[in-house]
């Protein structure tokens, strides 16, 4: 009942969809009943023609010619309206279809960063591109034959009704057995495409993370066990798509076996009224009847293999309205602090956090900057140097106490301008699939030819650059391509010096470069950071000696502080992780 219900709410959600689609629906349900309407009135016109050959040379050929020409007449305007109606309903699924993206697009921008931590981007993507395609394919099927079929039905009976009462009973009395079979075989196949759609995902998800590692497999040697995993997967998709599809499949010979039923049914009862005495039905009605059973059974072979793909359309569809359904990030307040041009002042007030409950991280921190300092931050992995940067840029909010920027909290300021207040060069290195420039440019798209190669070189960029093909404007591959980790690294930096915020985020901005090169960005950060508030996250100790405080962060605490000379005279934490570089020794946890 639950799974039943859920379907129910996922086709409630697809109608609602149709709002934005009334009048080319409207028109869609009319070009329907004209296909209809002119599809049965061939039949009539068969019968007239059969009725009119009386017997050998008796034939009233006018007759014979005129239903003819009708039939014809038919046939080509039927074949127009399907085609205006084929035309119509493929702009409202693909339109529903391109809304549905951009509005799970729009969805996953607005959510928050510990949706993104928490799934998978196989099973993002798979939800996105897959699952949506899916629902194209039913949906599509859907309009094409569902409300013919339904009006096809309706319209056959009322004739046959209106024809001879007698035969229409017995048409009427075996119909729900086809019913009966179709709606049982939908309802069991909803939770096999379910299961199909998820168990995808999950192998969309293993295939994505082997291309994204595809190195770090190949040097450890795992190939063998990674593949035997996505055997494992596809083994398992196999078995679910098979048994879902056949299954499925069992709907139209299922029903097409009832529908013989009916066919032998009117055309038992309706020779046996044909050849009774006195009996006014003609051989021509007769089969005007058969055509009828005919039109009439065949919808439910077809409906019933529409809602076979409907449930397996709104089975994917179910897990878009998931992420659809997702709650957002807090949105600003409506009265939130727009940060026109940060000072610079930080202040953290006995703040806690942790991503999970059952796990403290960080606890009563404390911490005050001043315009211009440069803060550095170092610590034993795991203590909480990442997460306070995630903080500080509200990726995530505090659990308990406040961190304020010019003595605003940050809760009460708009995202927008405190993320552009700050600029952030990280570890991990993300480009575009686009141009050198388009990279650079990111944070400022109407920056000037002089002032990006400025930036560049800022950043000791401009020299690799000029070795590429085609220099600023080399179009890089997915996450930059073929270049280095060091040479994508200086590009982000190049980014960074291009906007040059009010305050600053490097988070082991050089971990990629060499130790000569990062002796000249060095002195280029030192020149960007004058006058700029700075968080430096480092290993090496040795790149934030002169830092203005340094901060060592221990389990979630500050537990200690001061400059690099002073931290090292007191023989603490500190003095322990900057001597354990230069020895085989490793820092206390």
């Amino acid at each position: 009942m639950k799974k039943l219900t859920f379907d129910r709410h996922a086709l409630a959600r697809v109608f609602a969809g149709l709002k934005h689609y009334r009048l080319a629906l409207a028109a869609s349900l009319l070009l329907a009943a004209a296909v209809v309407a002119l599809t049965l009135i061939i039949p009539l016109l068969t019968g007239r023609a059969i009725d009119s050959i009386i017997g050998r040379d008796n034939v009233h050929w006018s007759g014979v010619w005129q239903a003819c020409i009708l039939i014809g007449v038919c046939t080509l305007l039927s074949a127009l309206f399907q085609w205006l109606m084929n035309v119509i309903n493929n702009r409202i699924t693909y339109g529903m279809v391109r809304r549905l993206r951009r509005e799970a697009f729009e969805k996953l921008q607005r959510l928050p960063l510990s949706y993104i931590d928490s799934h998978s981007t196989g099973d993002v993507l798979s939800r996105m591109i897959t699952d949506v395609d899916q629902f194209t394919d039913g949906l599509l099927l859907g309009f094409a034959q569902f409300f013919t079929g339904i009006l096809t039905i309706l319209g056959t009976l009322i004739i046959m009704l209106t024809l001879r009462w007698q035969i229409a009973l017995v048409v009427i009395f075996i119909t729900p057995l086809s019913l009966f079979v179709a709606a049982f075989i939908a309802k069991k196949t909803y939770s096999m495409f379910r299961l199909q759609s998820q168990t995808r995902a999950e192998q969309t998800a293993l295939i994505d993370e082997y291309v994204g590692n595809h190195k770090v497999v190949v040097a450890y040697s795992r190939e063998d066990e990674l593949q035997a995993e996505f055997d494992e997967v596809n083994t398992r998709l196999g078995k679910c798509a098979l048994r879902a599809t056949f299954f499925s499949s069992t709907t139209n010979p299922s029903t097409r076996f009832v529908n013989n039923l009916v066919y032998a049914g009117v055309a038992l009862v309706g020779a046996m009224i044909c050849i009774a005495p006195g009996s006014t039905l003609s051989v021509g009605t007769l089969s005007v009847f058969l055509n009828y059973a005919n039109q009439y059974t065949k919808p439910f072979n077809e409906i019933s293999g529409v809602l076979t793909e409907l449930q397996n359309a709104l089975a994917c569809a179910a897990r878009v309205f998931e992420i659809l359904d997702e709650p957002e990030l807090i949105p600003d307040a409506p009265d939130a602090h727009v940060i026109e041009a940060a000072e610079g002042n930080v202040a953290l007030r006995d703040v806690a956090f942790s991503y999970t409950p059952e796990q403290d991280l960080i606890r009563d921190l404390n911490l005050t900057v001043t315009p211009g300092q440069r803060i550095a931050i170092v610590g034993p992995t795991g203590c909480g140097k990442t997460t306070l940067i995630n903080l500080l840029m509200r990726f995530y909010d505090v659990d308990s106490g406040s961190i304020a920027v010019d003595g605003k909290d940050i809760r009460n300021v708009t995202r927008k301008s405190l993320r552009a207040s700050w600029g952030m060069v990280l570890q991990d290195t993300w480009l575009r699939a686009a141009t050198v420039r388009e990279n650079i440019c990111m944070g400022r798209p109407d920056a000037s030819e002089e002032e990006m190669i400025a930036a560049a070189k800022a950043a000791h960029a401009h020299s690799f650059i000029k070795r590429l093909p085609k220099g600023y404007d080399t179009i890089l591959g997915e996450n930059g391509g073929s270049l280095s980790q060091g040479q994508k690294q200086l590009l982000c930096i190049a980014r960074v010096m291009l906007v040059l915020p009010p305050m600053l985020i490097l988070d082991e901005a050089t971990s990629s470069i060499d130790t000569r090169m990062e002796l000249k960005i060095q002195g280029a950060f030192a020149e960007m950071m004058k006058g700029r508030t700075s968080f430096i996250v480092a290993h090496r100790l040795s790149t934030i000696e002169s830092a203005d405080r340094i901060l060592v962060m221990k389990n979630g605490k500050i537990v200690e502080q001061g400059t690099h000379e002073e931290l090292l005279a007191t023989g603490g934490f500190y003095h322990h992780l900057y001597n354990s570089q230069f020895t085989l020794g490793t820092a206390e946890d």
